[in-house]
């Protein structure tokens, strides 16, 4: 089980989505809790690393847990992902292991892990992207 921490950042009914380098799919930004992180601390840390932006620990909001296949590993590898929203200061930047940011709508499922994918679809039921 791989355990990551992702921001859902949602305008205009599109989702923010990043691809790092030498990748070939775009995901949530987040990433991978440090020994004794918070989720706080996490998504916090991942998020100022990946797009220098500071997220406002007193917006965080859960969102939830989305469970597949990760992607770039061997079948029966599961990623686990803890969403939140939050607000933000600052302006989005890619920083030197992101080497893209785009935001994407429901129909750009071809360019996304199967992780977001399930994501996509919860948040296209709720009426968040189109």
């Amino acid at each position: 089980m791989i355990d990551k921490l992702a921001w859902i950042e949602i305008r205009d009914k599109a989702i923010l989505s990043t691809r790092s380098y030498g990748k070939d799919k775009f995901y949530i930004p987040g990433g991978k809790r440090e020994a004794g992180e918070t989720d706080a601390q996490a998504i916090i840390r991942e998020i100022k690393e990946e797009l220098n932006i500071d997220l406002k620990s007193d917006s965080l909001q859960f969102a939830g847990i989305f469970e597949a296949q990760a992607h770039g590993h061997a079948e029966g590898i599961i990623v686990k992902m803890t969403c939140y929203t939050a607000d933000y200061t600052g302006a989005l930047q890619a920083t030197s292991e992101i080497e893209e940011i785009r935001w994407l709508n429901f129909a750009d499922q071809d360019k996304i892990s199967d992780v977001d994918k399930i994501i996509f679809d919860y948040l296209k039921a709720k009426g968040l992207l189109d």
